[in-house]
């Protein structure tokens, strides 16, 4: 039985080391296709994190937690608690799009501003970049970051070459060659790409930033948000843009990974991890703040030497294997969150919404959600997570019909019950606790299981056709 708000507040108050608390800063961190290998906590055996690793060990690390494939659609499933199916977020925005999140969808912040939370988005937002889209229309106090992918720029090696370039775009062409995605038989028109913005709020600061500062520079706004809003409770939802390619250490981490580039950059990730969870040791904040660090979606396998590892996992991004949507997370709090916990519980981003709303004691949105109270189980209340289940979504053949729905909604590729997951079109099975890797075919072992799956497939994707919301539009 799930436990009650009441029991859980009680139970929460009781797991605190000081007096009664007041709702906990939320510290929400991301990295750009990082992949469930690209930690040595994870098993990486060439890229060093010992922040993160430290993280994990003071907090909960969970072995089976879902994001989405893409980048869009992941931060939709963050943001608002649902599948993107649910919310039409489940494309990838480009520039200049006249779709986006819809203003009546309730966001995190939107959420956690019921309780005085300030606010603050800080890197990728990638659902929507018109004005009426951008993160200081849905909830969040302030913004500094870009619109969508750093690749989204003039220097993006599948534009067409103009005779003359600029240095910026001969080093993305020789980069990706190099890599192995040197245009791979397609091509975009000149002016397929914008320049880059890097907006401060809903203004542009810069345009093509030196992204070899990026990580650094979020870094520094998470800090000075801290520093400015330690009196009040604080959500800062930090993005970073790395390790999306094109991939740009900063300076004084360039070369300095076994891993090269790639690793390079995230060994930066995690030194910034490393900066806040300081900075808000220094403050005395640190019984009071949740930090989340997590991954949208699996690697970008096609980059070669330019992208992570799935580790054990089968797929990549843009996949419904297991490396393309199961990604890294821990949870720190000392005082509340368990402290070296490793769990195989399953789990998803579009839990965190729920489990924010529960810590908080904020309400939740009045219409449909997805996502599942992770609370009890992360303070010890409860012995397993509430999620048993999880189902894989891809992205619709035609994206939108008139309405702003998206066509074809009957696009349900994969489910997971307990140990077993089916992949709905070919119908293999997997038993995920016993074959890690999707490489043992047992449908024909167990079709009762496959029957029980594809069913609740049918039901949960008949019912949530019905549910769906529309984009927003200009």
């Amino acid at each position: 039985m799930p436990i009650s708000r009441r029991a859980f507040l009680a139970s929460l108050t009781a797991t605190a080391t000081a007096q009664p608390i007041r709702p906990p800063n939320i510290i929400l961190i991301m990295a750009d296709d990082m992949g469930w290998g690209d930690l040595s906590c994870q098993g990486s055996p060439d890229i060093r994190t010992p922040h993160i690793d430290r993280m994990a060990a003071e907090g909960t690390r969970f072995t089976h937690f879902y994001a989405q494939p893409l980048c869009g659609p992941s931060r939709a499933a963050l943001m608002t608690g649902c599948y993107p199916v649910r919310n039409s977020l489940m494309f990838n925005h480009l520039p200049k799009a006249r779709t986006g999140i819809h203003p009546n969808e309730m966001t995190m912040p939107e959420m956690l501003k019921q309780k005085g939370y300030a606010t603050m988005a800080i890197g990728k937002w990638h659902l929507g970049d018109a004005p009426p889209f951008l993160p200081t229309k849905h909830g969040f106090d302030r913004w500094f970051g870009l619109p969508y992918s750093n690749d989204m720029w003039p220097f993006h090696p599948k534009i067409v070459k103009p005779a003359r370039e600029a240095q910026q775009g001969d080093i993305a062409r020789a980069r990706a060659k190099f890599t192995g995605y040197d245009g791979q038989g397609q091509v975009y028109p000149p002016d397929w790409f914008p320049d880059l913005p890097l907006m401060r709020d809903g203004d542009v600061a810069e345009l093509n930033p030196e992204q070899n500062q990026l990580t650094e520079r979020y870094t520094r706004e998470a800090l000075n948000f801290i520093t400015a809003n330690k009196a009040r409770p604080f959500f800062i939802y930090l993005a970073h843009t790395m390790p999306h390619v094109p991939l740009f250490p900063g300076k004084n981490f360039e070369g300095k990974s076994p891993r090269g580039r790639y690793g390079d950059v995230i060994e930066e990730l995690d030194a910034s991890v490393g900066a806040i969870l300081e900075h808000v040791r220094k403050q005395a904040l640190d019984n009071e703040t949740l930090v989340i660090f997590t991954s949208d979606n699996g690697p970008w396998a096609p980059y070669g030497i330019d992208a992570g590892s799935a580790g054990p996992l089968r797929g990549a991004k843009g996949s419904h294997w297991e490396g393309g949507i199961r990604v890294p997370f821990i949870a720190r709090w000392p005082g509340r969150v368990r402290r070296g916990v490793v769990t195989n519980e399953i789990a998803a981003s579009i839990d965190l919404l729920s489990t924010f709303a529960a810590f908080a004691d904020a309400h939740l949105p009045a219409h449909k959600i997805d996502g599942l109270n992770l609370a009890p189980f992360l303070i010890g209340a409860a012995a397993k997570s509430p999620r048993d289940d999880f189902f894989y979504y891809a992205a619709p053949a035609q994206y939108l019909a008139a309405d702003g729905r998206p066509a074809n909604q009957r696009n349900l590729v994969a489910v997971r019950s307990g140990p077993w997951k089916l992949h709905v079109a070919t119908g293999e099975l997997y038993n995920l606790r016993e074959d890690t890797g999707e490489q043992k075919n047992v449908a024909a072992k167990y079709p009762q299981h496959a029957a029980r799956l594809r069913a609740m497939g049918e039901r949960f994707n008949a019912a949530i056709v019905e549910e769906v919301r529309p984009l927003g539009h200009l």
